[in-house]
């Protein structure tokens, strides 16, 4: 494992003292500036709410078409990109918002494009292969796809330097404190990474990695399953590691990855996090990624893009009834205020897991009680236009990647900094917070109920200890709202009966949205909606060549 220079944040740390830190005074202006204009933006919860509400037309036309799918984030993307693969045409996407993409949408301005979401994405395991072939359809992946060390097109690989972290007044390189570090903690880091290089290497029964991406690719050896029962931040302590800045490591991923605490998240899934990825890529670090201005936006405008005929945005579907030859699908046209309804041999519900409770008409009480089970977290992003870089506090540069050690949110990226030009006065910070204080009820109903100027308070003083003149600098601040972000796997969730209940088969009404997978990941999702349409064609009897099998 490399995960974020482990080991050269270590050689750094081992010759660093507590003495080291810098002291550093708070500069502050004779006059605080006005916050700058912003407002916000994304999902609307109105809309949404209308589902709950049920307060919608009932359908005034019907139309037979042969696929339908529910939801236009990466699984549905996906879900039509290999339908489409296929030859096959005859489907149409149905999403709720204006537009698709889900959590990996984004955005632009004069300065740059930037993310609302998912930012990167790592190179793909082999066990991902229909990533890859999406990755080679687009031109990122170069030659063979399946190639154990395949060719990536080098301007998608994130620019040195990646990442750093703001501690104890100073910034250090890579994500491990660099001072006021103990030999006991070094001694900790070094366990925790040969324990997780342990798991990395173990293979099951089955012959399988202990822990793949895709997760149904993981071995299923009840030692390994019995780890879903436990949280992470007790797996720690149950073999020894106390160190502080390792809980803080630790908590931080999970955070970052699954929206939830470490004594919240399954430890199954935290080991997942970094025991999972082995991919290689030819001439770029193991640690290296793909990333874009717009993050994970630019494969969401290649997907839109590719399925433009078949997208229909501002549709809110409402009722799914499966009769005796068809399944029964009623959607709301926002912008003509009146429902159409679709007569389909199949739907693919790529829409998140909850949803579906209100939506389906012949869902039984045990589906029904398993979709009760999945827990969603609530994210906030905020997109900061800056006229220019602010002022940077001593030690490594700004990067791609910058997290604050003892902030509640979790950092910034920097949406230029895979611009190609030698020089750029302006830029956008894109600063994300997974709301994990509290329970996932109270904090959507913090989320939602915050005013605009509260949140820019919040965020203008989180960054205004590294960057103490960022107030002056910002002449935008605008905000994405995330009320059910992803799924949170928490401890018994991942292995547990509710998940499994909604991965049995369905012969007309499939199931495909990253929840399924317990966590929200883009090769997840990919997977999720590819597995659905080779579902859907094969029951259709139409030929296509596996994207999910070797």
């Amino acid at each position: 494992m490399n995960r974020r220079q482990f080991l050269r944040s270590l050689g750094v740390a081992a010759t660093a003292t507590a003495g080291g830190a810098y002291a550093w005074r708070q500069r502050r202006s004779p006059q605080t500036p006005p916050l700058p204009a912003g407002d916000i933006l994304g999902p609307s919860d109105a809309v949404g709410h209308r589902l709950w509400a049920m307060d919608l037309p009932e359908a005034t036309e019907t139309l037979k078409t042969p696929v339908v799918i529910v939801g236009g984030g990466i699984a549905g993307l996906s879900a039509g990109w290999k339908l489409q693969q296929a030859g096959f045409t005859d489907f149409v996407l149905l999403e709720l918002e204006p537009e698709v993409g889900g959590n990996a949408r984004s955005g632009a301005n004069a300065i740059t494009a930037y993310p609302w979401g998912a930012h990167y994405l790592p190179f793909p395991t082999q066990e991902s292969r229909a990533v890859r072939e999406l990755l080679a359809d687009f031109g990122i992946l170069r030659g063979d796809p399946y190639a154990i060390e395949p060719v990536y097109d080098e301007r998608a690989i994130n620019f040195a330097p990646q990442e750093r972290l703001y501690a104890h007044g100073v910034w250090h390189d890579g994500l491990w404190p660099q001072v006021g570090v103990r030999p006991r903690d070094l001694d900790q880091y070094r366990r925790f990474h040969d324990l997780m290089e342990t798991f990395q290497r173990r293979r099951g029964a089955d012959g399988r990695k202990a822990f793949a991406i895709p997760g149904d690719f993981s071995a299923r050896d009840p030692d390994l399953l019995a780890l879903d029962r436990l949280s992470m931040r007790d797996f720690l302590l149950q073999h020894g590691l106390d160190s502080e800045p390792l809980h803080w490591y630790v908590n931080y991923a999970c955070r970052d990855d699954d929206g939830c605490r470490s004594d919240e998240t399954s430890a199954w899934m935290g080991i997942h996090y970094f025991a999972s990825r082995d991919a290689l890529a030819r001439d770029a670090g193991s640690d290296d990624v793909l990333t874009w201005p717009e993050g994970n936006g630019w494969l969401v405008n290649k997907l839109r893009e590719r399925l433009a005929p078949h997208l229909i945005t501002n549709a809110l579907v409402w009722r799914l009834s499966e009769l005796d030859r068809a399944v029964l699908v009623d959607a709301w046209h926002a912008d003509e205020n009146r429902s159409v309804r679709r007569l389909a041999r199949i739907v693919i519900w790529a829409a998140p897991v909850f949803q579906a409770r209100k939506v389906f008409r012949e869902l039984s009480p045990e589906r029904s009680a398993a979709i009760g089970a999945f827990e969603y977290a609530p994210w906030l992003v905020a997109n900061l236009s800056l006229r220019g870089f602010p002022e940077e506090r001593r030690g490594a540069p700004l990067s791609w990647d910058n997290v604050l050690y003892d902030s509640d949110a979790l950092g910034y990226v920097v949406a230029t900094h895979q611009h190609l030009a030698a020089h750029q006065d302006q830029t956008v910070f894109t600063w994300y917070h997974a709301l994990s204080s509290g329970p996932p009820q109270q904090e959507r109903q913090r989320l939602l109920t915050t005013p605009w100027a509260v949140w820019a308070e919040t965020i203008l003083h989180d960054l205004s200890r590294p960057h103490p003149d960022i107030r002056e600098q910002v002449t935008r601040l605008d905000l994405v709202r995330w009320g059910h972000a992803m799924v949170r796997p928490r401890p018994g969730f991942v292995w547990g009966e509710a998940r499994q209940q909604l991965l049995q088969g369905q012969d007309r009404v499939l199931f495909a949205h990253a929840d399924l997978s317990g966590y929200s990941v883009f090769e997840e999702a990919n997977y999720r909606g590819v597995r659905a349409a080779e579902r859907a064609l094969q029951s259709l009897t139409i030929p296509f060549t596996s994207s999910i099998q070797a």
